[in-house]
């Protein structure tokens, strides 16, 4: 294992109080509103035709940063729409089409973006996602493959591509945009919980991997909000209904009608707060900054999820030659 020195350990501090005491801190203010300067800083962001994507490119645009605003089927009215925002206000923000399914158009565009950014990404959003409501039992291969194509294999194919430059720059920061509902589950939520379960462990095992690279990993976890993920959502789960066989939807009556009768969520919650908590950490001095972030302003369930597993994989592997790896993400 080679020497860890990137990171400041917190030398006589108990982890299981250190990592209490950074959770607490994040559940206190989700409305970050401090204002941050990324000039010279360049950011990837998929899924930005609507919702957190949308509003993490301009809010990162807003305070400097050189946008990469990803969206799949261009073109297409929001991607105008952000070009003429940009226009109007000068922003540095740049739309590229990315489908996080297809593997051609991540690798391209992702190296048209460190041509134009004159090397490595510097910020990489991983924000793009599909929700698509059931039981397990009725979720078909179709819908199966194409959530875990979106929310997993997504994120997977564009780290991968991203990350051979960050680690030659010895530098970056990698955000991947989970949910409570990655960390706690409600029946019925399909394979929704499934996909965001493993996007927060593939999150986790890649933040212990890049300490010696000096690029770190934050799990961004939102709660409800009134986003278009919903809207979407509806028309998945109604086209899923229709293909689905009774043998499959007749055990789960009560589930199916919920289904049929959901059309939006999220409350009137203020989608802003992901991309300033985002913004927030990512102005934060490399190595301090936290593995994951509950985002929400009522009550996060995943808090005490989050301090259960920090602590234990402190203590399981702080000893262990990964603990200098483990003791740097968790700050123990």
């Amino acid at each position: 294992m080679p020497k860890i020195n990137r990171r400041t350990l917190l030398a006589g501090a108990a982890a299981t109080g250190a990592l209490a005491a950074a959770a607490s801190a994040h559940a206190m203010d989700d409305h970050v509103a401090m204002k941050t300067d990324f000039t010279g800083k360049n950011v990837l962001i998929t899924g930005c035709s609507s919702g957190f994507g949308y509003l993490s490119a301009l809010h990162f645009a807003r305070n400097g940063a050189k946008v990469f605003a990803t969206m799949r089927r261009l073109p297409r009215a929001e991607a105008d729409d952000l070009t003429k925002i940009a226009g109007e206000e000068n922003l540095d923000l740049t739309v590229l089409e990315i489908d996080v399914r297809v593997d051609a158009q991540v690798l391209a565009s992702v190296a048209e973006a460190e041509r134009l950014a004159g090397g490595a990404i510097d910020i990489l959003i991983n924000n793009a996602g599909i929700s698509i409501s059931g039981p397990i039992e009725i979720q078909d291969m179709q819908a199966t493959q194409q959530i875990f194509d979106t929310n997993v294999f997504g994120p997977q194919r564009l780290i991968r591509a991203a990350l051979p430059k960050m680690r030659a720059a010895k530098s970056g920061m990698i955000f991947n945009v989970t949910s409570q509902l990655g960390r706690v589950m409600l029946p019925a939520f399909g394979q929704y919980s499934p996909t965001k379960f493993a996007l927060e462990a593939l999150s986790e095992q890649l933040a212990y991997e890049l300490v010696p690279h000096n690029i770190d990993v934050t799990v961004i976890e939102p709660g409800g909000y009134p986003t278009k993920i919903w809207e979407n959502a509806r028309k998945l789960t109604m086209d899923l209904i229709e293909r689905a066989d009774d043998h499959h939807t007749d055990g789960y009556p009560t589930f199916i009608a919920a289904m049929m009768a959901q059309s939006s969520g999220g409350g009137d919650t203020d989608p802003m707060d992901v991309p300033r908590a985002m913004a927030e950490i990512a102005a934060m001095p490399a190595g301090k900054r936290p593995l994951r972030r509950p985002v929400h302003p009522g009550p996060k369930p995943q808090i005490a999820i989050n301090e259960v597993s920090a602590k234990t994989q402190v203590e399981w592997l702080g000893e262990s030659p990964y603990g200098p790896l483990i003791k740097a993400v968790h700050n123990a």
